[in-house]
């Protein structure tokens, strides 16, 4: 097996704070604006905007779960399976309930404010949290809202983590991860990785497992790209290989954006309908996979360095993410029933919720290990010298 892969990827970093960012700015902070349904809706919504959301949606949370898998890779390298374990619970877990009994609930509150389901403060509105589950008629948000990406996470590195771990201190299981690899270090990669995605996309009921309403995949479905970005990472030929196909993935997602979008939006083809769904659902799968190789492609290349913004950018990633949605839901709540023009009001949410989700971090959160603790962050060391005082504090008090 490759060992070059388990060095530090900067690439990586890249890619998840870029990611991280693109959901807040150009999903969350415009679904004021689709026609889908969301917490807070704006007086007019466009069409426009569904087609943009719809083509994100796509492809950027699995971009997450790749980039996940691919980063579980390294953490292995460094971190045996218990204290990788331990590591999971203090990253996501925490955050996950600290999230879902706090800021969270803010989310539903205004959901209910806005749609006259309340009226009243949110401590007043806070027991009436617990009363049935959001999604099925009630208000609890039981994954998180947001937050299932750290839910989802959480289950699927633990799941995974037996596997993982054979694969890479078993013979034979590095012997079958290489071959993995070496498999997909073709040029038909593309139609390898969205066969899986295919058949289950074809299969599941989308009233039960099938259900796409999490960030536009099934839950069922998710685990593939954590476990490719995995692979991705193992093999030192398939990366190369994805390097060079970056022009012809990033080709490829193009075209099969451009044809799924037709498909599901187009009303001028009446005789496409009976075969639009199964249709739309493979192009989909192409689609996905093709920018994922492309994303990946280019961040090898292009990348692999760091800088004082990607230190600081890294360590604000987790707390970005789970702060972003609760302040872009707030400020939206107010925004969206100013009358200014629609493309003001969204720039004014864009703006003001980085400036206020930055100020929570760096002012509230960053400082202070009691925070960095309920949002996964690692502590900060103490200082030398306030080390050596409790030290010297111990010696006196054990020799007295």
């Amino acid at each position: 097996m490759d060992t070059k892969s388990s060095q530090r990827r900067y690439d990586l970093d890249w890619l998840r704070v870029s990611v991280i960012f693109a959901i807040f700015a150009l999903h969350h902070a415009a679904r004021f604006f689709d026609t889908d349904d969301w917490f807070i809706k704006n007086a007019t919504t466009y069409l426009s905007m569904q087609v943009w959301l719809e083509f994100c949606t796509s492809w950027g949370m699995p971009l997450i779960l790749i980039i996940s898998g691919a980063s579980a890779f390294l953490a292995l390298d460094k971190y045996r399976p218990g204290k990788y374990a331990g590591g999971l619970v203090l990253r996501l877990f925490i955050p996950l309930i600290v999230g879902m009994f706090t800021h969270v609930a803010l989310h539903i509150y205004l959901w209910n404010l806005h749609t006259g389901r309340f009226s009243g403060s949110f401590f007043a509105f806070y027991p009436h949290y617990f009363e049935g589950m959001y999604g099925f008629g009630g208000n609890f948000a039981w994954m998180g809202s947001h937050l299932w990406y750290l839910e989802l996470l959480f289950i699927l590195s633990l799941f995974f983590l037996p596997f993982f771990t054979w694969f890479k201190r078993n013979l034979i299981g590095r012997r079958i991860l290489q071959r993995m690899g070496d498999l997909l270090a073709n040029p038909f990669a593309v139609l390898l990785l969205a066969l899986p995605a295919i058949l289950l996309i074809l299969n599941l009921d989308e009233a039960g497992p099938g259900n796409t309403s999490l960030g536009g995949w099934s839950l069922f479905i998710y685990p593939l790209f954590y476990i490719a970005g995995f692979v991705i990472l193992s093999n030192e030929r398939l990366q190369r290989h994805i390097m060079r196909m970056r022009w012809i993935h990033l080709g490829m997602g193009v075209v099969f954006s451009i044809a799924y979008l037709f498909i599901e939006f187009q009303t001028v083809l009446p005789s496409l309908f009976p075969v639009a769904d199964p249709l739309g659902k493979v192009l989909d799968c192409f689609v996905v996979w093709s920018w994922l190789l492309a994303v990946m492609g280019f961040g090898m290349k292009r990348l692999n360095f760091t800088n004082p913004v990607l230190k600081y950018a890294n360590e604000a990633a987790l707390p970005f993410y789970i702060l972003h949605q609760t302040v872009v839901v707030v400020l939206g709540f107010f925004v969206v029933g100013w009358a200014i023009p629609d493309l003001l009001k969204y720039a004014i949410i864009l703006v003001g919720s980085f400036a206020a989700i930055m100020g929570l971090y760096e002012f509230g959160v960053r400082r202070f290990n009691p925070m960095r603790f309920l949002f996964g962050m690692k502590l900060l060391a103490k200082p030398v010298d306030l080390q050596a005082k409790e030290r010297q504090l111990k010696e006196v008090v054990r020799t007295s």
